[in-house]
């Protein structure tokens, strides 16, 4: 069976993204972002969304362990600015529903969501420059860089919550992240 661990970066849905995955039939579990990568046995990981940089722990590690990684919110900033991307406030601020624009429909992620969908994001912080070896996946009106992909790496971010009622097509980004991580 499939283990994908979702790191707790201390978000207030965090536990919505391990039901998803449990859900959807994934044998899966929460693991605290102070956890030694050595004692990460996993197919996949997801970084959550979280208040702040301050308050990552070992994340940026869990990024060496050879798997794909899903980074949420927070965890998409995460894998931006540990790759050499930027990251800044952001214009809009806080929780809100966004129409998003999916940019590249041949994206392993959330290519399948194209055209667009409706997904519910904060915006306090954004990704302002995706990492090198990376593709800008998707945008918004309020947020230039809401997705990114480096699918050669199997590294995937996006600015939204996948994982609450809000977001419309939430349940097929984690379907979509579970068959990048059993291939």
């Amino acid at each position: 069976m499939t283990r994908i661990v979702v790191i707790d970066n201390h978000g207030q849905f965090t536990h919505l993204e391990r039901r998803a995955l449990r859900d959807l039939g994934v044998d899966t579990e929460l693991v605290d972002n102070d956890t030694d990568p050595a004692d990460i046995d996993a197919d996949g990981i997801v970084l959550s969304g979280g208040p702040d940089m301050d308050r990552i722990g070992r994340s940026p590690d869990y990024l060496d362990l050879d798997v794909p990684v899903l980074g949420i919110c927070l965890g998409m900033q995460i894998l931006a600015e540990e790759l050499d991307g930027r990251v800044g406030s952001g214009d809009y601020g806080g929780y809100a529903d966004v129409d998003v624009e999916i940019l590249d429909e041949d994206d392993p992620l959330i290519g399948s969501l194209a055209p667009e969908t409706r997904v519910w994001a904060s915006h306090a912080d954004e990704v302002k420059e995706v990492p090198e070896g990376f593709t800008h996946t998707a945008t918004s009106d309020v947020c230039t860089i809401e997705a990114m992909s480096d699918a050669d790496r199997d590294l995937y971010g996006v600015q939204w919550h996948p994982e609450v009622a809000h977001t419309a097509e939430g349940e097929e980004v984690f379907e979509n992240f579970i068959d990048i991580c059993e291939q």
